[in-house]
């Protein structure tokens, strides 16, 4: 399945039923008097929130929601059927906005969490609800109201507890392939992975926390290079942040250089993510020469505030341990405690060059 976070929506409610003009004309009641019922209220659009999904992928190729219009008023005192409400399924972290003034609906954070996106039009009145000493045989009736019609674009940003990041290539994926029962692709060229991938991570006793990879961010991710704010977007709702550098075949790179440009992506895209609770990782530590430099890196770690762990991936060592630091921060960092940001400039509407999300050099994946 294809991860898609944004899709743009037309919804429209139903229309409401119109009233009915009829009188009676059973035996032995020659003044019976107007019996047309009312017209039903058309039906609602809603939208649920649901763990199951992870993904707008369902809303991707369905551009037109329709709900069922009320049905008509009918003779004998007869009122027609309300229509149908349309629940529609969204991914928990999905963000509505007015697709015409940009302007925000709503954020959709709690599992079952409901929202009547538009409201189905009301039922006209029959003549039987006009009927006066006056005019004891109306032959007034009401339409039905229209349905709300909206255009609306849905934004997803994952919600998990912890986000791993880091330059491409640097093992993320291979962690939680480790850690969890994610199967993310893996393979030994940048930008392996084009989307993100979320795992349960299980200590036992209940005891559980939800990781997500965040994929393609690399040096002017905040301007939109590479895979930028497509995915930069997702970092902002979690808790916390793994950041595993390691080091790399470019010449031009190395661990120390990696963390302080991508902390400046950060840092540039949202102030506050650079403040947010992070764990540092060396990956790649089953390789000599990446273990024969960790006392240099750690101790120029440590002189930015970062406590420095050890893993891979590949040989799981270390991850026992990185997984037992994240539980403690988490437990440090509760979600009760947390507040997800404020909805602010959505990825499409941030002032920066490359909204299409990709560049053309990545035709790999992480």
């Amino acid at each position: 399945m294809d991860f898609v976070d944004e899709v743009h929506l037309e919804v429209i409610a139903g229309d409401g039923g119109k009233g009915c003009v009829a009188f009676r004309r059973e035996k032995f009641l020659p003044l019976g008097g107007p019996s047309g019922g009312d017209g039903g209220t058309g039906g609602n659009i809603i939208f649920e929130a649901q763990t199951r999904l992870t993904t707008l992928f369902d809303l991707g190729y369905r551009k037109i929601l329709k709900a069922k219009r009320g049905e008509h008023g009918r003779g004998r005192d007869q009122f027609g059927a309300k229509g149908g409400d349309l629940v529609v399924p969204v991914p928990i972290g999905t963000q509505i906005y007015d697709a015409e003034s940009g302007e925000f609906i709503a954020d959709l954070t709690e599992p079952e969490e409901r929202l009547v996106i538009a409201k189905g039009g009301a039922g006209g009145r029959g003549n039987m609800r006009f009927a006066t000493p006056t005019d004891r045989a109306p032959r007034k009736f009401e339409p039905g109201g229209a349905g709300e019609r909206r255009s609306l674009r849905l934004e997803l940003k994952l919600l998990a507890d912890v986000g791993v990041v880091g330059f491409p290539n640097v093992g993320k994926s291979t962690f939680i392939a480790a850690v969890s029962r994610a199967k993310p692709k893996i393979a030994s060229y940048p930008f392996t992975t084009l989307t993100p991938n979320l795992g349960v991570v299980s200590l036992g006793n209940e005891r559980s926390f939800v990781i997500a990879d965040i994929p393609g961010i690399i040096e002017g991710a905040a301007e939109g290079a590479g895979l930028g704010l497509r995915f930069l977007k997702h970092v902002e709702r979690t808790r916390l942040l793994l950041h595993i550098i390691t080091f790399d075949d470019d010449p031009g790179r190395d661990p120390i250089s990696d963390f302080d440009k991508l902390m400046d992506e950060l840092r540039r895209f949202d102030e506050k993510l650079a403040s947010r609770p992070m764990v540092v990782a060396l990956g790649k530590c089953d390789l000599p020469d990446v273990t024969e430099l960790y006392e240099e890196v750690a101790s120029a770690l440590a002189e930015r505030g970062h406590p420095l762990l050890r893993l891979s991936g590949a040989s799981r060592e270390g991850c026992d341990d990185v997984v037992r630091t994240l539980e403690t921060a988490l437990r440090d960092n509760p979600a009760d405690g947390f507040t997800l940001p404020q909805p602010g400039p959505s990825a499409a509407d941030r002032p920066h060059g490359n909204q299409q999300g990709f560049a053309h050099e990545q035709a790999g994946e992480d």
